[in-house]
């Protein structure tokens, strides 16, 4: 899966994210409050090739997508930081067999997304992550608790912290 947030992901996050799915361009369902500062941040349905994540190919495509996005001043030169809220579930489809599972993924993250194309989240709850390269085995997760995930330019994932479960995709459809 491609770092490109959100999102799911991220896909992706982010979220409430799909953690770099694909570039989020399905019309918004979130509803933001006039003057806020919080904005729709809706995932576009994506697609996996098979070896990818899974052995097999996969779709997901968000089923409820009420996740909102807040940019926040920018901890140093070349960083953005934006905020992640709202509810998620992402249908994840095995395109082979059919088989699927709603992963509800409604998690909240804060996202510095570097000039590099490197991206820190600081993560509260559940987000779904495709892993080609990094922490975890090859996959699709949805990772749960109180964590953080390191990208690196290349797209590899680092999850790391005090809290961390992991619910593997591949295994429950596969």
């Amino acid at each position: 899966m491609r770092s490109t947030f959100p999102v799911a992901l991220v896909a992706a996050c982010a979220a409430v994210v799909t953690l770099g799915t694909g570039p989020a361009t399905a019309a918004p369902t979130a509803t933001a409050s006039q003057g806020s500062g919080w904005e729709p941040a809706p995932s576009a349905p994506w697609d996996v090739a098979a070896g990818e994540r899974c052995a097999f190919p996969l779709h997901g495509e968000p089923i409820v997508d009420e996740v909102v996005r807040r940019e926040l001043p920018p901890p140093a030169e070349g960083v953005t930081r934006s905020a992640y809220k709202g509810d998620l579930v992402v249908r994840v489809t095995n395109k082979e067999t059919g088989a699927r599972y709603d992963a509800d993924v409604s998690g909240s993250a804060l996202v510095d997304a570097y000039a590099t194309g490197a991206q820190f989240w600081r993560v509260v709850g559940p987000v779904l992550v495709g892993v080609g390269e990094g922490s975890l085995a090859r996959g699709m997760y949805v990772v749960d608790g109180v964590y953080t995930i390191g990208i690196s330019a290349t797209g590899a994932k680092t999850v790391t912290g005090p809290v961390v479960a992991t619910d593997s995709i591949c295994d429950r459809i596969g």
